[in-house]
């Protein structure tokens, strides 16, 4: 569903029965959507009404698909009517966090309770104090990092705030926080930009927002400088996965705020420290560490790190080692320990703060009759962090336009998959081995 106060009241609901949640985006296309629902077994899906019969019929009529609205799903309950909440221990299964995959089929991570507890008391350790007189903005889809931030919120019976257009609009967010006060948010890095605009326009001065926490993709040093001169001391950035949920890394407010310190723009151009509750480090291709300055895999362990992939042990062995996870994300620690991300492996594309995976894109492309080869890229934009480009190649005797390829990926993938250029080419450069050379195709981009 999009984002509404339906969906925490959803979430508690789930926990209370004892049962697990699998939030799932909205922006998916609904085939991908009916797998998640297929591969988590689930029972019950809850979605918006605009959802309920295309998704229905998507997933079939084992599956009870209820509007959020129903009266079934909507009984207001009194404390009296009501048995305790569940019981459960820390090891216990809360939430299956779909990631996307590099074999074109998105892995649950598998959260706990525990796992749930550690990331919402490290958030007040190392990101943010948060009380009752706080607010929460869910500008961007609760379905993942922003949902996963409302545990403390509601810990410290904060306010909870759903804007109106139920998604991300700039000066509606800044109204909100000038009315509300003590607002926080979480906010992909192109939504920081859409802030800093907003506010350089005169849409809004910032006030009331207090806190802005970003991440989910590759904040440039040029954006981050613009904002800290234009919107002042409100930013924190984590850096995490679904498979250690928002903490793996924090740079705090104050890091931010050393603009006369000689290391300033180093640390604003990394994503901060290990958080509190994990250890961190930087490993070679054997799983060695590497000393401080070199570049390597990013590993981390703690009581953040999720138990497993559901029903895919081999992924889980891969990703899983001796406590450590293999975040396959590389980067560099220097001597204060802070952590700087180099390049993200497996190819993945960050646009807007939704990852992509190449192979996923190239695979849906490659079932249309007119292409021979596809190979699928990230370009840096100001706007989206990146882009996706597809460098295609046609078959013999057919014309293909962008128009064509932009309908065929739409009737499969979710919109913010589909590529935003298509270059066209005789053929894609190969190694000796016949493996696409992706270094090669990103230097025609330049």
């Amino acid at each position: 569903m999009s984002n509404r106060t339906e969906y925490l009241e959803s979430l508690y609901a789930t926990w209370w029965i004892g049962a697990v949640a699998v939030p799932i985006n909205r922006k998916l296309h609904v085939n991908e959507a009916a797998w998640i629902v297929g591969n988590a077994g689930a029972k019950i899906v809850l979605a918006d009404e605009d959802d309920l019969a295309e998704l229905g019929s998507a997933v079939g009529a084992r599956i009870q698909v209820l509007a959020v609205n129903d009266p079934i799903a909507a009984t207001p309950h009194h404390r009296s009517d009501l048995p305790p909440p569940a019981a459960r221990q820390p090891s216990d299964l809360a939430w299956l966090f779909y990631t996307s995959g590099t074999t074109g089929r998105p892995k649950g991570a598998m959260l706990t309770h525990g796992n749930l507890v550690a990331m919402s008391l490290s958030y007040l350790a190392d990101v943010d104090t948060v009380g009752p007189d706080d607010t929460a903005i869910y500008a961007a889809p609760l379905s993942h990092g922003a949902g996963l931030y409302n545990f403390i919120h509601v810990r410290a019976g904060a306010r909870h705030c759903v804007p109106e257009t139920g998604g991300f609009d700039a000066p509606e967010v800044l109204t909100l926080a000038s009315q509300l006060g003590n607002a926080s948010l979480f906010a992909a890095p192109t939504m920081v930009r859409r802030l800093v605009d907003a506010v350089e326009a005169g849409l809004g001065d910032g006030d009331g927002l207090r806190t802005v926490v970003y991440g989910g993709g590759p904040m440039y040093l040029s954006d981050m400088e613009r904002a800290l001169a234009i919107m002042g001391d409100k930013f924190v950035q984590i850096y995490g996965q679904g498979e250690s949920p928002m903490t793996i890394t924090a740079l705090s407010r104050s890091d931010h705020g050393l603009t006369g310190d000689p290391r300033h723009r180093a640390r604003i151009a990394s994503v901060g420290r290990a958080h509190s509750v994990v250890e961190l480090r930087i490993v070679d291709e054997d799983g060695s560490p590497l000393a401080e300055g070199q570049d390597g895999e990013i590993i981390v362990k703690g009581p953040t790190v999720m138990a497993g992939y559901w029903e895919n042990p081999e992924a889980t062995a891969s990703a899983l080692r001796d406590g450590w996870l293999f975040t396959g994300d590389i980067g560099r620690i220097d001597a204060e320990g802070y952590l700087t991300l180099t390049d993200r492996s497996k190819d993945v594309i960050i646009c807007g703060g939704s990852n992509v995976y190449p192979r996923e894109v190239e695979e849906v492309l490659l079932s249309h009759g007119g292409i021979s080869e596809v190979s699928v890229v990230g370009q840096r934009d100001a706007e989206w962090g990146e882009i996706i480009v597809a460098f295609v190649v046609a078959r013999p005797e057919h014309a293909l336009s962008a128009a064509e390829l932009d309908a065929h990926c739409l009737a499969a993938l979710a919109r913010f998959k589909r590529p935003k250029r298509y270059v066209w080419l005789k053929d894609l450069p190969k190694n000796n081995y016949g493996k696409v050379l992706k270094t090669e195709l990103r230097k025609l981009l330049d």
